[in-house]
């Protein structure tokens, strides 16, 4: 027999303000601010609570579909029982399988650990719920793009009101997003949950612009501006960078044994890419004696922090912004990872050849270094003035 709705009509639906929403059988309908209306479902099916985001109203979603989503779940539940060897257990539901996946992968000593666990929380969670993994589909997957790159990037907010970057989110923090996806449903058949992967995930298309670095003179604006601040950490944390190309967590995890001024390196054994020996300048050896000296005794790490649970400072976030506006630079271009590509960009320009660079990066392949040879580079006009001197002289 189909349900009657009272509340959960056309004429309701019309009549509700920006904020207002209405729910009937499991369905709600809710006016967003900009006038759009949203779908969602959320229903028990087969002892599993299904939450849902069906669709917005000018996509062409209607009540009807988010009624059918339910019948189908509801098939597809009974379905699933009919086939059930005897002794199987219930489906693992994906906010379960995403708490269980990070308990493993921690004791597997797995990487990334602590953005892998922002990006299921904050984002992949909430959006699959507890649906099935194995009933995730491609479908879904896509939905799940779609929604993600219609939202505010507003999250990119920090505790002091400054926001990183206005606008949509952006392509490479979805693809990120989904690079954890992907990993999940990996591990989950390694381990047995899955016989397979339950859906296909295609990374969004990046912009490949360029790349912001700094020149000579704003590095040097930027090192006499850290020198002056107040904070005694920020300079050796931008001159590390300058002249290393380590990321900001390895940065802040050099421990004192990691640091061989004989050889001039810095042993990064939790790396992005694998454990690697970090070189490092001479300047920056030069300097490293001196800070070293500075520490206070017993302590084994380069930016100590007693009050955090790691034991080592994890962010400088407000002291750098106010380093780099002191500096006269744009806080809006200008982030911490810049130092990694000015890091970089400078060895491409200065000749250093590819497979060099990627060795002191640290980058998995070749082609992540190749995007730093900018088309109008310095070193690219040598280049072309070498071969046309070589033409000139053979003539």
């Amino acid at each position: 027999m189909a349900k009657t709705y009272i509340k959960l009509t056309r004429p309701s639906m019309r009549k509700l303000a920006p904020g207002e929403k209405v729910n009937e059988h499991g369905i709600t309908f809710e006016r967003q601010a900009n006038g759009d209306g949203v779908f969602t479902v959320n229903v028990m099916v087969d002892g599993q609570r299904i939450h849902r985001v069906i669709g917005r109203e000018t996509d062409g979603t209607t009540r009807t579909q988010a009624e059918e989503f339910i019948e189908k779940a509801r098939q597809d539940a009974k379905t699933g029982r009919l086939n059930l060897p005897t002794g199987r257990k219930i489906a693992l539901g994906f906010s379960d399988a995403a708490d269980k996946y990070l308990v493993k992968l921690a004791q597997e000593g797995g990487k990334d650990l602590k953005m892998k666990r922002y990006r299921l929380a904050m984002h992949l969670s909430p959006f699959f719920g507890d649906v099935p993994l194995s009933k995730i589909c491609t479908f879904d997957v896509e939905r799940y793009k779609k929604l993600r790159l219609e939202e505010d990037a507003q999250h990119n907010v920090l505790k002091d009101g400054t926001k990183l970057y206005k606008g949509k989110t952006k392509p490479g923090t979805i693809n990120r997003e989904l690079a954890a996806l992907s990993h999940l449903f990996t591990k989950a058949v390694e381990w047995g949950w899955l016989e397979h992967k339950p859906a296909a995930i295609k990374r969004l298309k990046e912009n490949s612009g360029r790349i912001t670095y700094l020149t000579v003179d704003q590095i040097e604006r930027l090192l006499k501006a850290a020198q002056e601040d107040q904070n005694i950490q920020i300079y050796p944390f931008i001159l590390i960078g300058l002249e290393t190309s380590m990321r900001r967590s390895e940065i802040f995890s050099i421990r004192r044994e990691h640091i061989n001024l004989e050889q001039q390196t810095i042993s990064i054994p939790k790396a992005k890419a694998g454990a690697r020996e970090q070189p490092i300048t001479a300047h920056l050896a030069d300097f490293l004696v001196a800070y070293v000296g500075t520490l206070p005794p017993g302590t084994p790490w380069l930016f100590p922090s007693p009050a955090a649970r790691e034991g080592h400072t994890i962010n400088l976030d407000k002291p750098f912004r106010r380093v780099v506006a002191n500096a006269g630079l744009d806080t809006a271009l200008i982030v911490r990872h810049t130092l990694r590509h000015t890091a970089i960009t400078h060895l491409v320009q200065a000749g250093v050849d590819l497979p060099t660079v990627k060795r002191i990066s640290g980058h998995k392949n070749l082609s992540m270094v190749e995007r730093y040879s900018h088309q109008n580079g310095a070193h690219i006009e040598s280049a072309m003035d070498k071969l046309s001197e070589r033409y000139r002289k053979a003539s």
